[in-house]
């Protein structure tokens, strides 16, 4: 073989292997819902699952509620219709600043929210999962802050009968 057909190949292996890495770093960049968020069916009604939710949030000393944000409300006033769709926004700065401090990025994401939404007759509570968060913003080195965080998370979210 002459050395342009040696030359060619080597430069195709070459771009082949550099477009099949890109291939796979766009797949690894690509996050499912499952990913992202924790999302949890709760038995109770619309109502009755935001109350207690809003509830354990202001019973809560290490925790205060921002504001309420009523999405279904909004877009009736807009002519517009939603299922059941509202939002608590809260937060803990002596949990959530350390973690800022950490990676300035997360302030994006915080504070912290929770949504409830009824659709197709089940009533769903959804929240940003910490590991993701810890990924998205290359979080180091504070594990034990962010089990804690989910673990709260958790308790506010798990709702039985």
């Amino acid at each position: 073989m002459n050395s342009v057909v040696i030359f060619s190949r080597i430069l195709f292996n070459i771009l082949l292997i550099i477009f099949l890495s890109s291939c796979q770093t766009r797949q690894n960049s690509i996050n499912t819902v499952e990913e992202t968020l924790m999302i949890k069916v709760s038995p109770l009604t619309f109502e009755d699952t935001y109350k207690t939710v809003k509830d354990r949030i202001e019973k809560n000393p290490n925790l205060k509620l921002l504001f309420e944000l009523d999405h279904s409300v909004n877009a009736s006033k807009n002519d517009l219709s939603l299922r059941p769709t509202k939002l608590l926004v809260f937060g803990n700065p002596k949990m959530g600043t350390p973690l800022m401090n950490a990676s300035p990025t997360l302030a994006i994401d915080l504070p912290q929210k929770i949504i409830v939404y009824k659709e197709k007759e089940k009533v769903y509570l959804a929240y940003n999962s910490l590991n993701y968060l810890r990924e998205r913003h290359k979080i180091k080195g504070k594990d034990a802050l962010i089990k804690k965080i989910s673990e709260a998370l958790d308790k506010v979210t798990t709702i039985e009968k």
